[in-house]
């Protein structure tokens, strides 16, 4: 596993795009920054990190060893890495927020946005992750937390990396493995609120009430609503309330 480690760089995953296209590049090559100016996550959205605090970086998965016909299953293989990872640092009450934030408790620790390589064929994917590991301020950010916070205990960034890859391997392999109703299966036991009564807001600002149910093979989010009709939802069309 190749490790690339920089101080400052605009994106993890802008980085990792350029080496694609000049060099071949290995699998598991993990590009990590001590600090992002220009950090992304989903929809467009920031991601803000005090330097040398947190664990932020990138991952190159080659797929071409396999074929992974729905894209969302490596979100969802991904998520359940980190989760094992910070479950075997004892991180307590972890849960998946549809499509792929870690929570502990109600409090994000983890996010993740993959960009998928694709040619004539999915062939390779960018994993961009970011872990609050020792941060202890989050100004305007109420939801979010660190693994610091949570414990007390401060951690080496290095060793939390090494438990990510180790489990991201473990289920890379289950997708290679083709085990993918096990993966779906895993990931949705720990959706966060599942089966239970919650609040969604839509696009254009409709609150509506419903119960999250698990999601599709295309990563669409399965709620039932009051009738008891299951409809699914795309990521750009809902947001859970919490």
């Amino acid at each position: 596993m190749r490790i690339i480690k920089l101080d400052a760089i605009d994106s993890t995953n802008s980085f990792l795009k350029k080496m694609i296209y000049r060099e071949v590049v290995e699998d598991y090559t993990v590009v990590v920054a001590q600090y992002q100016t220009h950090g992304r996550g989903q929809m467009g959205t920031s991601w803000s990190s005090d330097r040398g605090k947190n664990l932020l970086f990138s991952l190159f998965k080659d797929l071409s060893v396999h074929v992974v016909e729905f894209p969302f299953y490596i979100s969802m293989a991904i998520s359940l890495a980190i989760l094992r990872a910070l479950q075997f640092l004892q991180i307590p009450d972890l849960s998946i927020k549809w499509p792929n934030d870690i929570l502990s408790a109600d409090k994000k620790v983890c996010g993740i946005l993959i960009e998928n390589v694709i040619k004539d064929r999915l062939n390779s994917t960018i994993i961009g992750i970011g872990v609050n590991v020792n941060q202890i301020k989050f100004d305007h950010l109420p939801q979010a937390s660190s693994l610091k916070n949570i414990t007390g205990v401060h951690y080496d960034l290095d060793e939390v990396l090494h438990h990510i890859m180790t489990f991201t391997k473990v289920y890379s392999q289950l997708l290679q493995d083709a085990q993918y109703d096990a993966v779906k299966e895993e990931y949705e036991s720990y959706l966060f609120r599942k089966d239970k009564p919650s609040t969604f807001r839509m696009d254009n600002g409709t609150l509506f009430s419903g119960s999250l149910k698990g999601v599709t093979k295309y990563g669409k989010l399965m709620v039932a609503i009051d009738d008891g009709v299951v409809k699914k939802y795309d990521l750009k069309e809902i947001t859970l309330m919490y």
